[in-house]
């Protein structure tokens, strides 16, 4: 029989069959008259179905003849299970079989297949119904988003990084010291997968916040944020803040609006400013939960295909919680989590990647120790971003190949690397601590490479040092950087196209810094790196949205500065993005003795105010109290447990 007609029975499979076949009541029912015996009648003989066509199947119905056909070889078949069911009876004991009833059957799976069929509809005309495209039609740009959305997908278990920390130190050690009980001040907090939510953190009610599906193009889903008018009052007043120079309003708006996204970007920042780092990653963190709480049931994290346009204004904040999320879980050396979180930002705009979260991709893969996935991602992306044409992925990509096992493609690489990038080498060798020999030193090709190419490049390369010496200081690394630089030094002798060739790249090939890298070597905020601006980027950078983009779509008006003072360093860029009046030659100036010791006074006044704050800020958060909420027990969370979450 169908697996159609079994449904009808009730019948899931051939092992109710096979017990209905086993218990032979029905076929000593139908020679109960001659026999006399009373036999129990079934509700249902199973044979008279095959000679029956449903509603469903009347679309399929074929001539006289064959149904004729039909039904004399379904009698044959019939006459042959009965004879089997008799033998097998004998041989076994009658088995217990429960058999539906059957009264209904058949409008019962028409109401079902009639509303499953609704609410399909509702969800196509919901999401957007995929356009069904055969082999012949793909095309090249589908392939790549294909093996893009497959590059990024994400296991949302690897997005907390408790789950890594167990791995390292291990469960019982992680379980001590953090002691989860339900039902305590936790009533009133959503699980979610980007963050775990703390219990003193208050209730997030309806802050505003909200998600739309903008459109569905080619399986890709794009939303976009929305802000209620209550929310936009208040970003209107945070705005208002961050023009007073007042640290103390942004608490105010804190204290009253608890989820406002941007304030607590901000307040984090101060908080960094002032060592504080465990509250301002929590800061952090309750942005992230606010702008998750207000995901759309339709946005993933996980499979890759969703899409926040950076140009609308309200759309930043996650990619800002995210960035500064990141960085701090890898500064915890949970440099697998921050992979998985560097793949979430890409995959929210894999095209534009606005933060330049391309620049830290290698360094978190190297250390999670993801060689393959790298490696991966560098062939797949080659043709449509150049990625070998980047400093940190010509060198990464070396040191996966190598830390895999193919030596000679590793000597290769490295050796090709460092004839197009002879300017990592000199920095990275000082970083590491590591004395090279004369001939290196002395070298022009090394030791005058930053001086014959654009500034740039040279931020790039300083940058790329400066995140991932740490995976050079390997024992096995540095001989085997050796040797290959004396390699490189003998084709550069040798007059080595690849050499020559990229002696006049290196002058014009890089020529400004586009503004995504500013805006990750801003966020990212890392010791000597400096921040090129260019004419056209003389605006204030403040740090919750710095530098947007020239197309932005605007939903709150931003106050055009004039410039105050030029040769703009890392500290004075950071200090205006967090306070945008904030001019140090005026600060400077009031102080005795300034021209001599530039800073010091201001230094002084700038920790005691932010001290301040922040022993405010302590304050309220620990005097905050949530009332007890009845939970559903005792029991303890399972870490690995995918129940409650999103």
């Amino acid at each position: 029989m169908s697996s159609r007609v079994l449904r009808k029975l009730g019948l899931q499979g051939e092992k109710e069959l096979n017990c209905l076949g086993d218990d032979g009541s029905d076929t000593e029912a139908d020679f109960s008259s001659s026999s006399g015996a009373k036999k129990k009648q079934l509700n249902i003989n199973r044979y008279d179905l095959l000679n029956q066509l449903s509603h469903s199947e009347s679309e399929v119905k074929e001539d006289d003849d064959h149904e004729t056909a039909g039904s004399l070889n379904a009698q044959e078949g019939a006459i042959d299970l009965k004879d089997a069911s008799r033998r097998k009876k004998k041989k076994k004991k009658r088995k217990p079989c429960k058999i539906p009833q059957s009264n209904n059957t058949r409008s019962s799976e028409d109401n079902i297949e009639d509303e499953v069929e609704r609410s399909v509809r509702e969800v196509n005309e919901m999401l957007g119904e995929m356009q069904d495209v055969g082999p012949a039609h793909f095309s090249e740009s589908t392939t790549v988003a294909n093996a893009r959305k497959s590059v990024l997908s994400i296991d949302h278990r690897t997005l907390n990084p408790n789950n890594e920390l167990r791995r390292i130190f291990g469960s019982k050690i992680i379980q001590n010291e953090q002691v989860k009980k339900r039902g305590r001040n936790r009533g009133h907090l959503r699980s979610t997968w980007l963050v775990s939510p703390k219990e003193n953190w208050p209730q997030i009610g309806k802050p505003g916040l909200s998600m739309k599906l903008v459109e569905t193009k080619n399986g890709i889903h794009y939303f976009a944020y929305e802000h209620s008018l209550n929310y936009q009052q208040v970003q209107m007043k945070f705005l208002e803040a961050v023009e007073s120079l007042n640290p103390d309003f942004i608490v105010g708006i804190i204290n009253t609006h608890p989820y406002h996204v941007d304030a607590l970007l901000q307040l984090s920042d101060l908080c960094r400013l002032s060592d504080d780092l465990a509250l301002a990653a929590e800061l952090v963190q309750r942005a992230l939960y606010c702008l998750e709480c207000a995901f759309h049931p339709s946005f993933s994290v996980t499979l890759g295909n969703c899409r926040l346009d950076y140009r609308l204004q309200q759309n930043r904040s996650l990619y800002i919680a995210l960035f500064k999320h990141m960085l701090f879980i890898g500064s915890r050396a949970c440099y697998r989590t921050a992979l998985e979180f560097c793949k979430l930002i890409l995959s929210l705009d894999p095209e534009g990647d606005p933060l330049a979260v391309i620049l830290a991709l290698d360094f978190y893969a190297l250390r999670s120790q993801e060689y393959e996935w790298l490696i991966r991602i560098a062939n797949d992306w080659e043709t449509s971003r150049n990625l070998s044409q980047l400093p940190h992925f010509a060198y990464s990509v070396a040191v996966a190949q190598f830390q895999l096992g193919d030596v000679e493609k590793a000597h290769t690489l490295l050796q090709k690397a460092l004839l197009m990038f002879p300017g990592v080498l000199i920095p990275l060798t000082e970083k590491c601590n590591v004395q090279i020999d004369s001939r290196i030193s002395s070298s022009p090709f090394f030791k005058n490479a930053q001086q014959t190419q654009s500034k740039s490049l040279t931020q790039l390369e300083l940058l790329y040092v400066a995140r991932s010496y740490h995976v050079w200081k390997e024992s096995e690394l540095v001989p085997w950087l050796e040797s290959n630089v004396h390699r490189a030094l003998d084709r550069v002798e040798a007059k080595d196209p690849l050499a020559l060739e990229w002696e006049v790249n290196r002058q014009k090939r890089y020529p400004n810094t586009p503004r995504n890298i500013l805006r990750h070597i801003i966020l990212s905020d890392i010791k000597d790196i400096p921040v090129l601006m260019n004419e056209e980027l003389q605006v204030p950078v403040l740090n919750f949205d710095p530098l947007p983009p020239n197309d932005s779509v605007d939903l709150y008006s931003r106050p055009v500065r004039t410039r105050l003072y030029e040769n703009d360093s890392t500290l004075s860029i950071f200090l205006r993005s967090l306070m945008p009046n904030f001019n140090i030659i005026q600060v400077t100036s009031d102080e005795p003795g300034a021209a001599e010791d530039v800073g010091e006074g201001s230094g002084v006044d700038l920790r005691r105010s932010v001290a301040s704050l922040l022993d405010a800020m302590r304050d309220l958060l620990s005097n905050i109290h949530m009332p007890d909420v009845p939970g559903d027990g005792d029991n303890e969370d399972d870490p690995d447990s995918d129940e409650g979450r999103p």
